[in-house]
C-alpha cells in the first residue's frame, strides 16, 4: 500500500510539473519583446513617428519621405522583431520613390504591450498605422509588406486590412498549425502531444478564440491585389500553407515560392529577385 501511495505521489510531482512547463512555455510563446531601437540609419532621411490613438498604447515607428508624386508602403515585421528587420526593404522602396513606414507592432520594439497575440490585437497596430500613411501620402496609394506576424495582422482583426496592394511572407495558415510545426520540430512526434496542450491556454490567457487567429480564412475577405512570397523549405511556415493561402486568396493575386528558403528574411536570401518583383507588383497596382 505504502509503494502505490508513493507511485501516485510520483505520478501527481509528474504532473504537476508537466503543466507548470506547459505553462510557462506558454508564457514565454507570448512574452513582450520590446526594447530600445536606437538610433535611425544614417544613409536614409529617416523621422521618428509616434501614431497616437484612443484606448490604445501609441504605435512607434519610422516614417521615410518619398517623391511626392507616388504613395508609400507600409512595413511590418516578423514576431518578437522591431522596425529595423525590414530597412533593408525600405532601402530599395525609398529608392524606388516610395514614402515608407516601418512601424513597431504592440509588445514588441518601443511600442508597449503585454502580450504577443499571433496578429489579432497587431492588426489595430496596421490599421492605425494605415491610417497615418495615407494621410502623409496625401490619399495616393497604399501597399504593404508583412513578413510573418506582420502578415498575419494585415489579414487578421474585424477585417483584413485595406491597402491598395499587399505583399504577404512567410504567413501561417492557422495559430494551430504554426504551433504544431515549430512544437514537432522541437520535440518529434512528442510534439503531437504538447501541441494541443499549449493551444488549449490561448483562448483564456489572451482572450481570443483560435477562430480568430487564422489567416487562411481571412484573406477569403481580402479584396486587393495580393502577392503570397515563401521559401520551399520553411519548416515553420510549410510551403504547403502557403499554397493554401493562395488558393483562398481572391484574384488579383500571385504565388512566389523561393526554392531553398527557409523562415528568414527572404529579401537577404534572393535580393536582386525580390526587389525585381516586388516593385514589378507595387508598379502594377500603385502607379
Amino acid at each position: 500500500m505504502k509503494r502505490v501511495l508513493i507511485f501516485a505521489l510520483v505520478l501527481a510531482l509528474a504532473a504537476a510539473g508537466g503543466a507548470i512547463s506547459l505553462y510557462q512555455m506558454a508564457s514565454s510563446l507570448a512574452a513582450p519583446a520590446q526594447r530600445m531601437v536606437g538610433a535611425p540609419p544614417e544613409d536614409l532621411p529617416v523621422e521618428a513617428v509616434v501614431i497616437s490613438r484612443d484606448g490604445a498604447a501609441p504605435v512607434h515607428g519610422w516614417y521615410i519621405p518619398g517623391k511626392p508624386s507616388l504613395g508609400g508602403v507600409l512595413l511590418m515585421h516578423g514576431i518578437r522583431a522591431d522596425r529595423r528587420q525590414m530597412m533593408d526593404r525600405a532601402r530599395f522602396l525609398h529608392a524606388a520613390g516610395y514614402s515608407v513606414l516601418s512601424i513597431d507592432f504592440q509588445a514588441h520594439g518601443e511600442t508597449q504591450g503585454d502580450s504577443i497575440t499571433f496578429g489579432y490585437l497587431e492588426s489595430f497596430d496596421a490599421r492605425d498605422a494605415m491610417a497615418y500613411l495615407r494621410a502623409r501620402v496625401g490619399g495616393r496609394p497604399v501597399g504593404v509588406i508583412g513578413f510573418s506576424l506582420g502578415g498575419a495582422a494585415a489579414l487578421l482583426g474585424p477585417s483584413p486590412l485595406q491597402a491598395d496592394a499587399v505583399v504577404l511572407e512567410a504567413v501561417f495558415s492557422t495559430l494551430e498549425q504554426a504551433v504544431q510545426n515549430r512544437m514537432v520540430r522541437s520535440f518529434g512526434e512528442f510534439g503531437n502531444i504538447i501541441t494541443p496542450l499549449l493551444l488549449i491556454q490561448v483562448p483564456p490567457r489572451l482572450e481570443i478564440p483560435l477562430e480568430d487567429l487564422a489567416p487562411i480564412l481571412a484573406i477569403t475577405q481580402l479584396h486587393v491585389p495580393v502577392m503570397i512570397v515563401a521559401g520551399t523549405d520553411d519548416v515553420h511556415t510549410l510551403a504547403s500553407e502557403s499554397r493554401a493561402l493562395y488558393a483562398e486568396a481572391n484574384e488579383p493575386k500571385m504565388l512566389w515560392m523561393i526554392e531553398g528558403a527557409r523562415h528568414q528574411d527572404l529579401y537577404a536570401y534572393a535580393p536582386m529577385e525580390y526587389r525585381a518583383r516586388i516593385l514589378a507588383f507595387f508598379e502594377l497596382y500603385l502607379l
